[in-house]
């Protein structure tokens, strides 16, 4: 029977499998529709399809660095239970070092072959979908690399090494001792788990969340009913106030919980006699963002009873 593109449409809108499946499974099965259905099926590819809506909002935090490069992935599942999983913790762990050798863009990474099973990372992901039965992404992925210094990771809340709730890369630029560097890298790492960061510097914060902030504290200044240079005065106070609470380089350590992180750095570079940058970081916290389903269960089981 050929298979005519309606025929795709058909299966396609069945199983919720992508079309390139569907054609594939309707060629397998010289066009019959039950019997395309039952291949996508034993291919775990349907299956995958119908899970594909439900809210992914667990999983684990992979990080992985190599000299000069690291890089931070969020892979997420439905449940607590499967991020415990050795097969999961095993995806997580293989997708972070594929981002690391062949960068952060994701839909290039799904065609990339998977060690060791003979499928593309995508082709894996839709088997692990099927066979631990639970919708799961690979959601975001980010990489710092340096010339000369260390790229310095750190995991929070770690399952086992590499692997966490909370994924940090510090990236330090400087010809000066790799350990020192590593040392500071760390603690800095530590810091941005807790502090959460907006931005690296005042010039890197989104210009449009200055401004909200700003229109906010206009707002709170004009109620006090003082004159309007007392009011600008009190606003520019309040927005470095709000600087230091977001600005990485003007937040106070969390460690000592006294020196600002631009004098953390400095005071290492003059320690170890040659200059330190605090080129970038990035920070990937489990489920940021995205919005979990609240399951009312007696709403639920009241439904069923009818």
């Amino acid at each position: 029977m050929a298979v005519t593109a309606a025929l795709v449409k058909e299966l396609r809108e069945k199983t919720g499998a992508g079309m390139m499946d569907c054609k594939k499974a309707l060629n397998e099965t010289d066009g019959n529709l039950e019997a395309a259905v039952d291949w996508l099926r034993t291919k775990g590819l349907a299956a995958a399809a119908k899970k594909s809506g439900r809210v992914a909002a667990e999983g684990l935090v992979g990080v992985a660095v190599d000299g000069t490069r690291g890089a931070v992935v969020e892979v997420n599942s439905e449940t607590d239970f499967v991020a415990r999983n050795d097969s999961f913790q095993g995806f997580v762990e293989s997708v972070t070092g594929l981002v690391l050798q062949h960068g952060t863009d994701l839909e290039a990474l799904k065609v990339i072959a998977y060690p060791g099973s003979g499928r593309s990372v995508g082709e894996e992901l839709t088997n692990n979908i099927a066979t631990i039965g639970e919708n799961m992404s690979i959601r975001r992925a980010t990489a710092l690399s340096v010339t000369d210094g260390v790229v310095v990771p750190y995991v929070h809340n770690a399952v086992k090494p590499g692997l966490g709730k909370i994924g940090v890369l510090v990236a330090l630029e400087s010809t000066g001792d790799k350990a020192k560097l590593a040392e500071l890298g760390k603690q800095i790492a530590m810091h941005i788990a807790a502090a959460a960061p907006q931005s690296l510097s005042t010039d890197d914060l989104d210009p449009a969340a200055v401004e909200r902030e700003r229109a906010v504290l206009v707002e709170q200044a004009r109620a006090s009913g003082k004159p309007d240079n007392i009011i600008e005065k009190m606003i520019e106070g309040r927005i470095r106030k709000f600087y230091q609470e977001v600005v990485l380089l003007e937040q106070t350590s969390v460690i000592d919980g006294e020196t600002q992180i631009r004098k953390v750095v400095e005071a290492t570079a003059k320690s170890i006699g040659a200059p330190i940058a605090l080129a970038a970081f990035a920070r990937l916290q489990l489920g940021e963002g995205i919005e979990k389903e609240q399951t009312d269960f007696a709403a639920e089981v009241a439904a069923l009873a009818g």
